[in-house]
């Protein structure tokens, strides 16, 4: 774990937060803040509703939901409850280095696999494989998959724009083990950053690592900029790419990239999924789409 950061133990009313109009109902966040420190992370904004700074303090303030297992647990025995997909990691890492100690990621993971929930994690953590029992049980009791996100297989270029994670070479071997356990799993190669991760050859190296790590699936999605995170991104563009600051005046009027640059980014990573026999046709029933995602944020 961070040597820097301050983790505030605090205890949540609800684990999961509603979501509509995506390919799922329910997300679920153990943590809030993370210390991966990823400049382009569209969670940046969140702590903002905390009187927070999107910066450092995302980076260096992360809230523990100490409780959130015992509540998510409640949650599920519900009779409400339609056994419907949780996304689990949409706002903050479930696998930081923090989950080493607190083990919350795994004990919700647990509840859902007592519960016979459908459920699918994002993480950039290696930490996952430490729980390759508990998601090959949830996924004998329903469905379960984990998204690995992978910008780059350049690892001075992800240290550079996503500091505080895992080499994504590991990532790729994490993945690997778990497909080997028969755990669905796969990559999202997002987001894809104009002018820094979006070359062809930066795409194919990921898709290639992709496939040869067993991927059962891989989707891609263009970075979107959001209040808060377009202020710290942007900035962090300007000191690191000044020569971008053009590009970015141009594409980024708004929250989304141009539908010729998404689309282009389509195009270009599914002819890479022929290539390499990634044959998956269609995304995971839980995947959140990478550029609409909304969920509620001020909820703890």
């Amino acid at each position: 774990m961070s040597a820097r950061a301050d983790y505030r133990e605090t205890e949540c009313r609800t684990a999961l937060n509603r979501v509509d109009g995506m390919g799922f109902r329910w997300s679920l966040n153990p943590y809030r803040g993370c210390v991966h420190g990823c400049h382009y992370c569209f969670a940046r904004r969140y702590h903002s509703y905390l009187d927070l700074s999107p910066g450092s303090d995302f980076t260096g303030i992360i809230y523990v939901k100490t409780n959130v297992a015992d509540v998510l647990g409640l949650e599920l025995s519900r009779r409400s409850m339609r056994r419907e997909g949780v996304v689990v990691g949409t706002a903050t890492d479930p696998y930081q280095p923090i989950e080493g100690r607190y083990r919350l990621t795994r004990r919700c993971l647990e509840a859902l696999a007592r519960w016979r929930n459908p459920a699918s994690l994002i993480t950039k953590g290696t930490l996952v494989v430490r729980d390759i029992d508990v998601l090959s049980e949830a996924s004998r009791r329903a469905e379960c998959s984990v998204i690995f996100s992978i910008t780059t297989m350049d690892v001075e270029l992800a240290r550079k724009i996503e500091p505080g994670t895992p080499p994504p070479a590991k990532r790729v071997a994490a993945m690997s083990r778990l497909v080997g356990a028969g755990i669905k799993a796969g990559v999202a190669l997002a987001p894809v950053v104009p002018g820094i991760t979006d070359g062809a050859a930066n795409l194919e190296a990921v898709v290639r690592a992709a496939a040869s790590g067993g991927a059962r699936f891989l989707w891609a999605g263009a970075l979107n900029l959001k209040p808060g995170t377009r202020e710290h991104f942007l900035e962090f563009v300007e000191r690191e790419y000044p020569e971008l600051t053009t590009l970015y005046d141009r594409l980024y009027p708004g929250a989304y990239a141009p539908g010729a640059v998404q689309s282009e980014i389509g195009r270009v990573v599914g002819a890479l999924k022929l290539r390499y026999g990634i044959r998956e046709a269609r995304k995971p029933p839980s995947e959140p789409p990478p550029q609409q995602l909304r969920l509620e944020p001020g909820r703890r």
